[in-house]
């Protein structure tokens, strides 16, 4: 589970969100929302350690994110970037190796349960039978895969994913979309990814995160749509009001 106590985000003079206290929950798939420019990005890097926050705390598994070392933030938290990723000399069972690195001595040795691990990933993201092809040969969606299953390799309760469906077609969005939801619910992680696919958010998640300058909303899926935050804040969104529109039809 994540946790934000009374957080205030920005950069320079600018505040993207203030006064945030909520929860984003284990065992759910939770999409993170808004607009263009405030803050989807910034908030996911702040939550993996990799950006400051301009007061108040964000605390994982009962600590604050500051009091832990790089090392212990590694066991806690995966961050899947929305970079396009294709490592040619590296078989992708290597590529997912590298999710052991926390645990593995200093030379990087991997011992049998790490090699375990490393199967049962591929495993879990249907990508078995890719373990030993090199990314630059494969699709998009299959490299985003790849690095799903090194996220899943760190063994981390929560994952964070910015964007991971920039680079897909439709069908390949709802299927990742789909793999997120099974893992959040099977493996009971927290998973927290950013997304402008509203129609993926609305049907797939278990909860939303809506970001509405200066402002945070979480709530349950259904909940968010009813509560009107979402039209408010996409009505004007070419394509986002037919959505909208069969949404609250939906719920009615």
């Amino acid at each position: 589970m994540i946790q934000f106590e009374n957080i205030r985000l920005g950069y320079g003079e600018r505040t993207l969100i203030e006064n945030l206290t909520a929860k984003v929950r284990a065992g759910e798939l939770t999409a993170l929302v808004g607009r263009n420019g405030t803050g989807k990005s910034t908030l996911l890097r702040a939550i993996a350690g990799l950006g400051e926050i301009a007061d108040g705390k964000i605390i994982i598994d009962g600590k604050d994110i500051t009091t832990l070392t790089a090392a212990e933030m590694a066991t806690r938290v995966a961050f899947v970037t929305t970079d396009k990723v294709r490592i040619a000399n590296l078989r992708c069972r290597d590529v997912v190796a590298l999710g052991r690195a926390p645990y593995t001595n200093w030379i990087g040795r991997m011992q049998e349960s790490d090699t375990r691990i490393v199967e049962e990933s591929l495993a879990s993201v249907g990508m078995s039978e890719y373990a030993d092809k090199t990314m630059d040969k494969m699709s998009d969606g299959e490299c985003q895969r790849i690095m799903i299953a090194r996220a899943l390799a760190q063994q981390t309760p929560i994952i964070l994913l910015d964007e991971p469906t920039a680079f897909l077609d439709l069908p390949n969005r709802y299927e990742l979309c789909t793999l997120l939801k099974r893992l959040a619910h099977d493996e009971h992680k927290c998973i927290l990814f950013s997304t402008h696919e509203l129609d993926i958010a609305t049907t797939l998640c278990d909860s939303i995160a809506l970001i509405a300058p200066p402002h945070l909303h979480i709530m349950p899926t259904a909940e968010m749509v009813e509560s009107g935050h979402i039209e408010r804040m996409f009505s004007s969104s070419n394509g986002s009001a037919q959505i909208i529109e069969n949404l609250l039809h939906r719920t009615k």
